[in-house]
């Protein structure tokens, strides 16, 4: 398995467990919730999802609208398939929420398992944006280092792009630096007293981490949308 589609599984088995989708549905959470997969197409879709079916992650139904069912027949088309996480595939997603190795501080798939920081558990989410400042603390003196060497070589644009560079890595590691804050705060919350324990476990619980934000996902993505326009390939099982 490619990390990307590694990444893909990830996150689709993450949004279905929110709750059953069909593919045009599961195709724009993944467009608008998750940014790295704006580029993505339905030719990439179906097969990861056929791939999760045939491993027992996911079963396919049908639509469960009867008229939807109705107009696709006298259409002569297929009705929509929803995809559902089984048992198993929520096993095996709460499985890959707990690793916390060296490919979870990698771009696409940090930001992919931010996404589902809310359904965390607070520790994992410490080790993983710990190891993410890591890996860019190198990348940062890395760029740094070779800066230094090429700086007399490179002209006044060169120069620029490799500045601006370094400025993002920096912002990023700053703001890496307020959310493991924010954990710690968190964590330190839930220690005073055992009797206030009990209350602030009703409250914010072990995933609480960041304030949350009105009208926001708790996947960190965007607020829910409208009712979703009509699919104009007919999401069917392919």
């Amino acid at each position: 398995m490619s990390r990307r589609s590694g990444i893909l599984e990830f996150a689709v088995l993450g949004l279905l467990r929110e709750a059953p989708m069909h593919g045009y549905e599961l195709r724009k959470r993944l467009n608008t919730s998750l940014g790295i997969f704006r580029a993505f197409s339905y030719g990439t879709l179906y097969p990861c999802l056929k791939t999760l079916v045939s491993n027992g992650w996911l079963i396919e139904e049908p639509g469960s609208a009867p008229e939807d069912a109705l107009a696709a027949s006298l259409a002569g088309r297929r009705a929509k398939i929803v995809y559902r996480l089984t048992a198993e595939g929520k096993e095996h997603f709460e499985e890959l929420l707990s690793q916390t190795g060296p490919d979870t501080w990698e771009d696409e798939h940090f930001a992919a398992r931010f996404a589902f920081f809310g359904q965390t558990e607070r520790d994992v989410r410490m080790r993983v944006l710990e190891g993410r400042r890591s890996r860019l603390e190198e990348r940062l003196e890395k760029m740094r280092a070779s800066l230094t060497r090429t700086r007399e070589r490179l002209d006044d644009y060169t120069l620029e792009l490799q500045r601006h560079g370094m400025e993002s890595v920096e912002r990023e590691v700053r703001w890496l630096n307020e959310l493991i804050e924010s954990e710690r705060a968190g964590r330190d919350q839930r220690r005073p007293s055992p009797e206030s324990a009990a209350q602030q476990d009703n409250t914010s619980g072990e995933t609480g981490g960041l304030p949350r934000h009105t009208g926001a996902a708790s996947s960190g993505g965007t607020p829910p949308e409208g009712p979703t326009p009509p699919d104009p390939s007919e999401d069917t099982a392919k």
